[in-house]
């Protein structure tokens, strides 16, 4: 029988890559979406299918974190095999201007999913987007055994989420995981998100558009990888016979300056005329290095990071270059590598 999945967040960079896997997989796929004055969708409009077709498989539902109601209504309309929790306030720093609403959304929102299975009473297995920034100041490399020391109120909300997971998991025997994902970027990144930002306003400066480009903290230390792999490791956390917890990263780290310089290379240029420094991108608490060991994915679900920083500074920057020349036009998938080309919709 085909299995059905129920992904929150799916509008976003994760959420887009994942309906497609899955729907490569022969899954249904359901996603949930928040309702906006104007289109927020255009990460999936390339699957999208019009649902009253015979053979449809993907399906949008307009929900929210915070109406537990209505997360209960959809579970129980909806009987998902799978659903993955990927919706949040995601911007670190971000999290520092609206503590509230991250917690809310990113922390308590989980629950509100969490208990409205619970209390649907199905046997669906449960995926929750952890975060490495859960780690915060603890040293690397960090593994599923590193406490937890988080440095922003959005690292806060997701060490909530990640025990609440944990409890629901212990108490009622949910068959519920966490993946702690480390950075993972694509040409889908949001904007304001450091890689996108430093990958688009090289675009930008190389076309003649933009002449400087304003960062904060140049000595950040990330691990960074490619996120339609990172998705296949969500999903595999999901077929294994008992429900665990588990780090995905590539285990090599860079700092924000290393990636401005490869970006910028990809183009020929040198970044030092163009990076300015902004004091307001700094953040209250930095988190100065964060470096994954996956080494129990590897060993339990099969999963290795193949695409590493200079591949997707490359992957990145090549998209963005192709996405000027003719913007404006739909944002077509592309193979690894070639990132998604607007012209050829």
């Amino acid at each position: 029988m085909m299995k059905i999945a129920l992904i929150t967040g799916i509008t976003g960079q994760d959420g887009s890559y994942l309906a497609e896997l899955l729907l490569a997989k022969g899954y249904e796929v359901h996603g949930l979406i928040r309702r906006a004055s104007t289109f927020n969708t255009v990460r999936v409009e390339h699957i999208y299918q019009d649902p009253r077709e015979s053979d449809a498989r993907l399906f949008l539902h307009y929900g929210d974190m915070s109406d537990g109601a209505r997360l209960s209504m959809l579970l129980n309309r909806i009987n998902p095999d799978e659903v993955y929790n990927l919706a949040a306030q995601s911007h670190v720093r971000v999290s520092f201007d609206e503590p509230e609403h991250t917690g809310s959304v990113t922390g308590v929102g989980s629950v509100r999913l969490l208990e409205a299975v619970r209390q649907s009473g199905l046997s669906c297995r449960y995926y929750q987007a952890s975060s490495s920034e859960m780690f915060g100041a603890s040293p690397p490399p960090q593994s599923e055994l590193t406490p937890f020391y988080p440095r922003s109120p959005y690292g806060a909300a997701k060490v909530y989420s990640y025990w609440m997971t944990k409890n629901y998991r212990e108490a009622y025997g949910m068959f519920a995981v966490n993946g702690i994902l480390f950075n993972h970027e694509s040409p889908r990144r949001g904007e304001t998100f450091v890689t996108r930002k430093i990958t688009r306003a090289v675009a930008r400066i190389k076309a003649g558009m933009q002449d400087e480009l304003f960062l904060g903290n140049l000595d950040a230390l990330r691990d960074w990888g490619y996120a339609p792999e990172f998705v296949e490791g969500m999903w595999r956390m999901l077929q294994v016979d008992t429900p665990d917890d588990y780090v995905l990263a590539t285990g090599q780290g860079h700092t924000v300056r290393e990636f401005v310089r490869m970006a910028f290379e990809r183009v020929g240029l040198d970044w030092h005329d163009y990076v300015r420094f902004d004091e307001t991108y700094v953040r209250p608490t930095e988190v100065d290095a964060l470096i994954g060991d996956s080494s129990k994915a590897a060993r339990l679900l099969d999963w290795k990071a193949e695409v590493l920083a200079p591949d997707l500074a490359t992957i990145m920057v090549d998209a963005d270059v192709a996405a000027l020349k003719c913007a404006g036009t739909p944002w077509v998938d592309k193979p690894v590598f070639t990132g998604w080309d607007r012209c050829s919709a």
